[in-house]
């Protein structure tokens, strides 16, 4: 069987090596090339490969996306903290190459954003969302409860309070949406065990992404549900 050529940018990151670790032990793709914060591009390495997954930093976006771009390749993105210019470099690309962002590569908060649809037959009640991460992360609100607001509102057609954001410890991420009225409470909760749940999640995109033909801008719930 012929193994999927995959490209990691920020490989030496805490997620980058995670995500390194889950390929190795995958017997369907390898790392075929990794791309450093100061590296050139090799661009005779870079046309082989299959599917770029990239957990960097939002400043080596422009640089992965017209790389991807330049050899029709294409590309899974877990970086959060992205500007409106910088989303909009994603929605450019997606019109030449697949591209798939996800704010969280869990297939747990995925089914949780989906979930979140329920909430439209008692959008009468009121809501908050809360989320807590480890000290060094910087993003507050995180891209992941950012993307779960959107969701609610839309589910419930109507503007809710700001996530609460706590920063403390080594928490990998637990997200809680509350439905609250003058008689009951109903709440919907995720935790990460570990980065590993996101490392998975990645590569699972990325070996679907692969497959994908047309180019355009996908979500992590195409992977599970379909476009």
């Amino acid at each position: 069987m012929k193994k999927l050529k995959v490209g990691l940018v920020g490989a030496s990151g805490r997620m980058g090596r995670e995500i390194a670790e889950v390929i190795n032990a995958s017997p369907a793709c390898d790392v075929f090339y990794t791309l450093g914060r100061d590296k050139k591009v090799d661009h005779k390495l870079a046309e082989k490969v299959d599917v770029w997954i990239d957990f960097s930093s939002p400043e080596a976006l422009p640089e992965v996306l017209k790389t991807a771009s330049r050899h029709g390749t294409p590309v899974v993105c877990g970086t959060t903290g992205f500007s409106k210019k910088e989303k909009s470099l994603l929605e450019k690309a997606s019109k030449e190459i697949p591209v798939l962002w996800a704010s969280n590569m869990s297939m747990g908060v995925a089914v949780l954003n989906e979930a979140l649809k329920v909430f439209s037959s008692i959008a009468n009640f009121d809501y908050q969302i809360e989320e807590f991460h480890h000290i060094r992360k910087k993003d507050k609100p995180s891209g992941t409860a950012i993307t779960l607001q959107e969701n609610l509102e839309k589910a419930v057609s109507k503007k809710c309070p700001e996530p609460l954001a706590i920063r403390g410890g080594g928490i990998f991420g637990i997200h809680k949406v509350h439905a609250m009225s003058e008689e009951e409470v109903i709440t919907f909760e995720h935790s990460a065990l570990n980065r590993t749940v996101f490392a998975k999640g990645a590569v699972r995109a990325a070996e679907w992404l692969a497959k994908q033909k047309k180019p355009g801008l996908y979500q992590i719930r195409d992977v599970l549900f379909g476009k």
